[in-house]
């Protein structure tokens, strides 16, 4: 019976969330399995991967053959890897200490770079509010200037025009006039 290390789904429409189990490859996505060896949700950034390596190294040295997404996982944990040290091992490459050094190196650098993105994510998303907080200010700033500019227009009354009459000639040129035209 040839078995399958796949993707069994579960979660409502829109928010999968899957379970890895090792099942026959004749059976139905959702149906029957022989083993549940883990769960994988890819709503999370990184994506939650949970996986009990024992068993799955187990089944992969059986000879289950996990499907393309399955061995995406299996290669993220370090399965893939683990798998083939074990390999190594077998074979008389090298022993199993040696194996056990080279897979903890390769999860420690692993574990590095997922807390790294963990880290940078939430950085990222502090800056993000920061900026969008920072906008939002000035904007209402902007505004509220443009308020205060409107209503002191509108409360600004000019003063009432001022008619003016016609200029009068002053006292002193109208008497010259008419002392001319007497003189005569």
């Amino acid at each position: 019976m040839p078995t399958r290390i796949r993707l069994q789904r579960k979660g409502k429409k829109g928010q999968p969330y899957y379970h890895i189990v090792v099942a026959d490859q004749r059976a139905p996505r959702d149906g029957k399995y022989i083993e549940r060896i883990g769960a994988y949700d890819p709503n999370q950034n990184p994506a939650f991967v949970e996986i009990d390596r024992e068993k799955a190294l187990g089944w992969m040295q059986k000879g289950a053959q996990p499907t393309d997404t399955c061995r995406a996982i299996l290669s993220y944990t370090g399965l893939v890897y683990k798998n083939h040290l074990q390999g190594g091992v077998a074979k008389g490459a090298f022993t199993q200490e040696e194996a056990d050094r080279r897979f903890d190196i390769w999860l420690n650098e692993k574990n590095t770079k997922i807390e790294a993105k963990r880290t940078n994510l939430s950085s990222g998303a502090d800056q993000a509010n920061k900026a969008r907080l920072d906008a939002e200010k000035k904007k209402a700033a902007e505004m509220a200037a443009k308020l205060s500019a409107k209503l002191a227009a509108a409360a600004y009354v000019p003063p009432a025009p001022v008619e003016e009459a016609a200029p009068e000639a002053p006292a002193e040129e109208a008497a010259p006039e008419a002392e001319a035209p007497a003189a005569e």
